[in-house]
Order: structure tokens, then C-alpha cells, then sequence
């Protein structure tokens, strides 16, 4: 008789568990090839469960080969089934929520680049979203072209250049699962194991692993309260690219001025490579008029990266990358080995929310509450620290540079920050040759109240009293 343990308590229907525990005991060969088991009738009666039960089991069985069926002989193990049993690794546990921004969570999370997602126009977004999902043609439903649904890249292209300057056909764009796949196609689209690029520095760690693991080598050029320093381009090497946050520099939150954009420009040609531009939260400038983008001097030079996680939510996962023109069948085709495509409906949503104005109109509501709270972070550190602290690149974005004089903010400094609750991004972690900005912290305001800042800053405070 084939005794089986029957949990009438267990979420696993009773099917799910004499089929799994037959199915372990031929596995490792405890129920030997061959082996005969007892009709579906004497089984049911001796685990006292339905006959149905029984029969479900041994069908599934029989259908993944594990049992044989001999007719007017039984039910077998089948040939072939034993399978050498190895010590099984311990469970994986459940991974701790990590979600430092939750309103529960004690820590104070000065991260940059994260919008205030509370404020996401959630009745408008719903509102389009309905009406997409009643009129959207069968088409969208289906497989989709991989560089985007058309009704976006007209409306973005038109957006782009009266908003940022951007001169492109609507051709010319490729909508991406957020400016990372963006930047992902850019690299296997231009780079090869030891090619060179030149990236500014310091830059994001993320986009500098992007390249390094195309297998190109980084140059890197200091970037100062300007951005870019173009006068130190290199002229020994032959890079693939050069990549630029011209609008609003990260970390460092400079803007790069004309001048410079200019040599980047000649350089480029000189060179006969592209450049790439990220252009990084440049739609939230806090002084000064909106600076135009890099890509509208020189078009078919420029690869120019943007994306409405920062904008409107990350977890859209919307953005864009637009191409000179002799690149964008080779991208197409990368797109769609990629992932297909990016989600149609979403495309649709967004091109009505744009064309509608919503877009716009959000845009200026977000930054009069994000220069808002940007004055506070800049009045809490000044009350705070005084002559110690050196503000920059706050006239952009969601994040500002805070220099704190004879602060070395190490490991050890910065687990006790976060020990008093407050969580703070040094620039450090984000330079190509380190040593330089060992001061500096990047603090993100962009999704946080005002009381969490003044807190923030409070903690942030007392820790450094002593240092």
C-alpha cells in the first residue's frame, strides 16, 4: 500500500498533494521504475478522499510521463524518471520591503530624482485611461512596433521642440521602457569591447556601468559649476561618443553654457563621433528661462535621451531616445530584440495627456511646489550649518549639492546618518576618479514634505555637531 500524508489544512488542493508527493517519491527513485501502484479505488479509500482526487493525480502524472498505463495490467512507474536527488539549497526568504520613501518608514530619505507620486494627476490619468481602453483599435492590443506608436511620436516631437528645442522628425524617435533602456540600446548601438567613450565626471554610476559592460573604456572629463569642462576633450583617442547632462549636470547640477556646447559640437565633427545627451529633470528650472537642448544645434550628431519618470512617475517606465537619422533602423531592430515593444495602451494614454495640455500644466504646478520646497531645504541647511555649508546646482532639478567644509563623509559617517534616521548620497559615489568631492552630498527634496525636510536636516545636524 502507498502511504501518503494528507493536510486537510494546508492552501494545496488535495489533488496538488498526492500528485507532488508520488511525483517526489519517483524522483528519487523511492517508487522504482517499474514499480506498480494501487489502483485509484484502493487509494482513495485508504487516504479516505474522493476517487476523483485519485484520478486527477494519476492523469497528470501520466501526462508528464512519469506513470505508464498497461491495459488490464495497472498503473507503473515509467522508465527513466530516477533522478540522482542533490542536497537542496535552504529557501530564499522573503526579501525586506525596502521602500524608503513609504510615509511609515522612520527614515528620512534624501534621494534624488524622486517626484512627489503623491501629487500624480491619478483622476486624469484615470480619467484617459478609461477613455483609451474604449476607443484604442484592436491593434493596440496585439504586437506593436518597436520604436512606438505613432500618435506619441507625433505628439512628443512637437512637444520637444517647443518645449526643449528639439529638432526631429517624428521617425526619428524610439519610445523606451524609461531613459535606462535608452541609454542600454545607445550603447549596443554604438559601442564594441574597447571602444572609448568620454563621460563627464562626476556621472551617474549606473549609466557608467551601462558602458563598462559594452566593453568600452571610460575616459573622464571634470565637470564644474558649468558642467562639461570641454576644454580638457582629449585629442590622443578616438571616442565613440561623448556623453552629457548639458541641462542640468549629475550630480553636480550645472547647466553647460553655450561656449562649451559650441566645442562639443566642433569636437564631435572633428572626431566624427556622436554625442549623447541625458537630459536629465531639466523641465523643473527654478531661475532663469528654459535652456534649449544640445541636440538642436546639431541633429544628426546628437543621440538625446529623456524619459517622464521624474516628470510624472518612474513607474511608467516611459521615455525616449531620438537618433540622427542613420541610426534609427539599426535601433528599431535592437528595440524589438529587446522587449517587442513598449506597452501600447500607455503610449496612447500619454499622447492624449500630452495634447491635452495636462502635461504641461502639471509640469508648472510640480514646480512651484518643488521650488518651494527647494527654498526650505536651502533655508533649513543654511540655519543649520552656517559658513560650513556651500550650496550649488539648485537652480534645476529635484536634488542640490551641499558641501559641508572639513566633512569627510566615509562609510563609517555615513551609517550614522542613517543610524539617526536620515539617509543622505554622497557625490563621491558617483565620480570616475575618486578623491575629488569627498565633501559633497547630493540631497534629493523633490518627494519630500516640508516638515520631512526640516526634520531631515534637524538629524543630519546633530550628527555632524561633533564632526
Amino acid at each position: 500500500m502507498l502511504w501518503l500524508p494528507i493536510d486537510r489544512s494546508s492552501d494545496l488542493t488535495l489533488t496538488r498533494q498526492v500528485y507532488g508527493q508520488i511525483r517526489e517519491r519517483i524522483l528519487s527513485g523511492e517508487l522504482a521504475s517499474g514499480a506498480k501502484l494501487p489502483s485509484t479505488r484502493e487509494l482513495s479509500s485508504e487516504l479516505q478522499v474522493s476517487r476523483n482526487i485519485i484520478l486527477e493525480a494519476y492523469d497528470q502524472l501520466l501526462a508528464e510521463g512519469f506513470l505508464a498505463a498497461r491495459s488490464g495490467s495497472g498503473t507503473f512507474v515509467a522508465e527513466g524518471t530516477y533522478l540522482e536527488q542533490h542536497k537542496k539549497a535552504p529557501l530564499i526568504e522573503a526579501l525586506p520591503w525596502d521602500e524608503q520613501t513609504n510615509k511609515g518608514s522612520h527614515i528620512i530619505n534624501f534621494r534624488s530624482g524622486i517626484p512627489a507620486l503623491d501629487l500624480f494627476p491619478r483622476k486624469t490619468w484615470a480619467k484617459l485611461s478609461q477613455t483609451m481602453w474604449n476607443e484604442a483599435a484592436s491593434s493596440a492590443l496585439g504586437y506593436d512596433m518597436p520604436e512606438g506608436r505613432p500618435e506619441l511620436r507625433q505628439v512628443l516631437s512637437g512637444y520637444l521642440l517647443k518645449t526643449r528645442g528639439v529638432y526631429c522628425h517624428p521617425e526619428q524617435l524610439v519610445i523606451t521602457s524609461g531613459a535606462t533602456q535608452a541609454l542600454t540600446l545607445a550603447a549596443k548601438l554604438l559601442l564594441s569591447p574597447g571602444d572609448d567613450v568620454i563621460m563627464e565626471d562626476p556621472i551617474t554610476h549606473d549609466i557608467q556601468t551601462i558602458f563598462t559592460r559594452s566593453g568600452a573604456s571610460i575616459y573622464p572629463i571634470p565637470a564644474d559649476q558649468d558642467g562639461l569642462d570641454a576644454t580638457l576633450l582629449p585629442l590622443h583617442i578616438q571616442p565613440r561618443f561623448v556623453f552629457t547632462t548639458p541641462s542640468h549636470q549629475y550630480p553636480l547640477g550645472g547647466t553647460l553654457p553655450i561656449q562649451r556646447r559650441v566645442q562639443l559640437i566642433k569636437y564631435a565633427r572633428q572626431k566624427d563621433c556622436y554625442l549623447i545627451e541625458d537630459d536629465f529633470d531639466s523641465e523643473f528650472r527654478h531661475e532663469g528661462p528654459p535652456v534649449s537642448s544640445l541636440q538642436g544645434l546639431d541633429p544628426e550628431r546628437v543621440l538625446y535621451i529623456g524619459s517622464f519618470s521624474k516628470i510624472l512617475s518612474p513607474g511608467l517606465r516611459m521615455g525616449y531616445l531620438i537618433l540622427p537619422s542613420q541610426l534609427v533602423e539599426t535601433c528599431r531592430k535592437l528595440k524589438w530584440f529587446a522587449d517587442l515593444h513598449t506597452p501600447s495602451l500607455n503610449q496612447l494614454i500619454l499622447a492624449r495627456f500630452i495634447e491635452g495640455g495636462y502635461l504641461e500644466r502639471h509640469i508648472m504646478k510640480m514646480k512651484r511646489i518643488y521650488k518651494h520646497r527647494r527654498d526650505i531645504l536651502i533655508q533649513c541647511l543654511k540655519s543649520a550649518f552656517a559658513h560650513r555649508v556651500h550650496i550649488s546646482g539648485h537652480s534645476t532639478g529635484l536634488h542640490l549639492i551641499a558641501q559641508l567644509l572639513d566633512v569627510q563623509f566615509n562609510a563609517e559617517l555615513l551609517a550614522e546618518i542613517r543610524e539617526a534616521g536620515v539617509n543622505v548620497y554622497p557625490v563621491e559615489d558617483h565620480t570616475i576618479e575618486k578623491g575629488k568631492h569627498k565633501d559633497k552630498l547630493i540631497i534629493g527634496y523633490g518627494h519630500l514634505t516640508n516638515e520631512e525636510i526640516k526634520e531631515g536636516v534637524a538629524r543630519l545636524q546633530q550628527v555632524l555637531k561633533s564632526v
